[in-house]
């Protein structure tokens, strides 16, 4: 898919996933990479992989889910193709 760097192929299905909404949310909630890097102990280098919409461990999605209190679909978005 273009313009994604994280996606999936199940079965016949190209998926993708987009984090535009964390940093919607970022933005709503006053916070900066370097605030959210703080409040849940990620890597500068992770951020960035999320800004790029690169794969990323589920733990790191965990972490970011528990800092804003919110689910997985409020973070991310999947994209099918």
């Amino acid at each position: 898919m273009r313009g994604y760097n994280c996606f999936f192929v199940i079965g016949d299905q190209i998926i993708a996933v987009s984090y535009k909404k964390l940093f919607k949310l970022m933005i709503d909630n006053d916070m900066k990479r370097k605030d959210l890097i703080k409040k849940t102990g990620l890597s500068y280098a992770t951020i960035a992989k999320l800004e790029n919409d690169d794969n990323v461990q589920m733990e790191v999605l965990e972490k970011i889910c528990k800092e804003f209190k919110c689910q997985f679909n409020d973070i991310a978005e999947i994209i099918f193709d």
